[in-house]
């Protein structure tokens, strides 16, 4: 069996991998762009769910990778100068190129066929593979070639983010909020190395045009997020990564599955969907993909429709679910300004933790009794001050 992947991020070298490991004698063939010290970004993040899955399904995998990575037990919201800790909201991170070379070495460790610097320009191309798995990301050639099979969807935010590093090590996983005279923004920032940070900073669209980014060269605009979020950077400099301002595309397709000449193709990763980064679940989504995937093989053997049948059967609603509540804490940051006018430090860690609908009080209670404790002790007291009034 013949089995060509095309990208070589999270989820199609997971994938090659599992599937080697699973059929010995199979062919399995990345055909990947960039060189394979190349990336985007700095770090990515896990969420101690998202780790759980891993350790479940992949725990040799899961044992390798723990050592690698910066773990904390806690988030934390700033808003007005004020900290507010979330516990029992754990996560862990890791560098994007750091966890890609880890996996490039188990895939070649296992067999896998990668070529690197390698253009795929047409699926002719992949002419002689029983399955093309296309996991090559959100501008997917695989998606753009057979779009009419697949019928994708794709809504922009209105929100502008660029996606920095930073030498300053925090302590945790932050969202804080800063105001500048042009208007509103929110970083994203975690240490995913003892001495390497993520700092991704976001904007509403009415703040990026006054600000002027789009006139902007690199340098200015880190200099002047710098400046926004000095009191948070130490006196430690953004460091910039092809870190261009851009929209977040909400994408999803209504098929997973097609067929270019007499090859079944399936989509997986963000050639499939988009999780958006504030619920830090696009490389989780990914490894699911590619275990979700692996397992369907497994069961299906080299009945190849039967296999991406299964695995759409199976991992069609799971993803569903994670996407909706991806889209509904986007929306939160769509309205960002209006939030953080009305709420205190608390209150906006409040109104952030139950954006996506899913998190009643119990559960968050449950999850988190010493931030929910403080909220309620802050909501007795406004109404104890209500009654004397």
């Amino acid at each position: 069996m013949r089995i060509a992947v095309l990208g070589a991020g999270p989820a199609g070298l997971l994938f090659s991998l599992l599937a080697k490991r699973r059929q010995l004698a199979a062919r399995v063939e990345v055909f990947e762009q960039n060189p394979p010290d190349a990336t985007f970004g700095f770090g990515v993040v896990f969420s101690q769910g998202a780790l759980a899955f891993l350790e479940r399904d992949a725990p040799d995998l899961y044992r390798q990778l723990l050592p690698r990575m910066e773990t904390w037990p806690i988030q934390r919201i700033v808003h007005r100068d004020q900290h507010v800790d979330i516990d029992g909201n754990g996560f862990s991170s890791i560098a994007r190129l750091r966890l890609n070379q880890f996996l490039i070495e188990l895939c070649r460790g296992a067999g896998v066929q990668i070529g690197f610097g390698r253009t795929v320009v047409s699926l002719d191309e992949l002419s002689g593979a029983d399955v093309i798995v296309a996991a090559d990301g959100v501008n997917s050639l695989v998606r753009r070639t057979l779009g009419t099979q697949f019928e994708p969807k794709i809504e922009w935010l209105t929100n502008r983010f660029a996606w920095y590093g930073t030498t300053q090590s925090f302590e945790c996983l932050t969202l804080t909020f800063r105001e500048s005279e042009h208007g509103v923004f929110v970083a994203h920032h975690y240490r995913y190395a003892p001495d390497m940070s993520t700092f991704i900073v976001e904007c509403d669209a009415p703040t990026w045009e006054r600000t002027g980014f789009a006139r902007m060269t690199d340098e200015a605009s880190r200099s002047y997020c710098e400046r926004v979020f000095a009191p948070d950077l130490g006196g430690h400099p953004l460091v910039s990564n092809k870190s261009t301002w851009r929209q977040f595309p909400l994408l999803s397709n209504r098929n997973w599955v097609a067929r270019f000449s007499s090859v079944p193709v399936v989509l997986i990763g963000d050639a499939l969907r988009t999780g958006h980064f504030s619920i830090g679940s696009g490389t989780r989504l990914a490894f699911e993909d590619a275990i979700a995937l692996d397992r369907a093989f497994g069961e299906a053997g080299e009945d190849v429709p039967r296999a991406l049948a299964a695995f759409e059967r199976e991992r069609r609603p799971v993803v569903e679910k994670i996407v909706a509540a991806a889209n509904a804490s986007s929306y939160w940051y769509e309205n960002m300004a209006e939030r953080m006018a009305r709420f205190d430090a608390l209150g906006l860690a409040y109104d952030y933790m139950t954006r996506s609908g899913r998190m009643s009080d119990a559960r968050l209670t449950e999850l988190a009794p010493q931030f929910m404790a403080r909220v309620a002790a802050t909501l007795e007291s406004a109404a104890n001050n209500m009654e004397k009034s």
